[in-house]
């Protein structure tokens, strides 16, 4: 800039603020103590916008945060791996949630999570699903039942949690002729923690029917019995993210991990 481009600027400058900037001794000058305050603060201002321009292109694979939302079976198995990543790239902090399928779907549409796995597919044109794997649905009874005919499945009784019914639905449907809904089954207990479901089954107290991610993830399997019945019945888990949104390198390098253990 020419010399009279820099004044008429500094006089803008000073109008602007209604401050003078500069005390000017002929033809030399010196802050005032108003140009002293502004030349500091400006100095962090344009220092700020330097590293905003970077922070915004910078794309590390192993830096930031990662937000993972699946239902609770998926995560048993999913986050202990997470952690480890998590481990060997501290800069990479894991930010893992456990929720039904509806709160993923609703979590992924609100934009408060980076990527969700869902045991369903779903219907919103705002997420977008892709089978990944197969999860199987296991009966489990006390470590005493041998055989687990209907006769002996109606005299356990059901211990249920929040997919339950579902669950029992789509595998002893498939397995029994006799079964029609799990409410032909005494209601012997129920828990909505995903690492506790299986307690009152090891307690001989009931039946009931999980994910194999959440019964292998059970700290007494010696307690338990698993039954794997003639006709297998699977869930498949889907990777669901907001369709239009672009994935960051962090999030791949989660992605990566999950499907190494899925």
């Amino acid at each position: 800039m020419t010399q009279s481009g820099v004044s008429q600027h500094l006089r803008k400058l000073e109008d602007q603020l209604g401050a003078k900037l500069l005390i000017r001794q002929g033809k030399r000058f010196s802050l005032s103590d108003s140009g002293e305050k502004l030349y500091a603060e400006a100095k962090d201002i344009l220092l700020a916008l330097s590293n905003l321009e970077k922070k915004v292109t910078e794309n590390p694979p192993f830096e930031g945060t990662a937000r993972i939302i699946s239902p609770g079976s998926v995560g048993l198995k999913l986050y202990p791996h997470m952690l480890a990543l998590q481990s060997k790239h501290p800069k990479l902090v894991i930010d893992y949630r456990f929720a039904p399928n509806s709160d993923v779907e609703k979590a992924i549409v609100e934009s408060t999570v980076d990527i969700g796995f869902m045991t369903s597919k779903s219907t919103l044109k705002e997420v977008s699903c892709t089978p990944i794997a197969e999860e199987p649905l296991l009966l489990v009874t006390p470590a005493t039942i041998e055989e687990p005919d209907w006769k002996t499945l109606i005299t356990l009784g059901f211990i249920d949690h929040p997919d339950g019914s579902h669950h029992a639905d789509l595998l002893l449907s498939a397995n029994y002729p006799e079964f029609q809904h799990s409410n032909l089954f005494r209601r012997r207990g129920y828990s909505n923690q995903i690492g506790m479901i299986l307690e009152p089954v090891s307690l001989g107290l009931g039946f009931t029917v999980l994910p194999a991610h959440a019964v292998e993830a059970f700290k007494k399997p010696e307690y338990i019995k698993t039954h794997r019945l003639s006709n297998p019945v699977s869930e498949t888990l889907y990777l669901s993210v907001a369709r239009h949104r672009v994935l960051q390198k962090r999030i791949e390098t989660v992605i990566d991990e999950a499907m190494r253990w899925l």
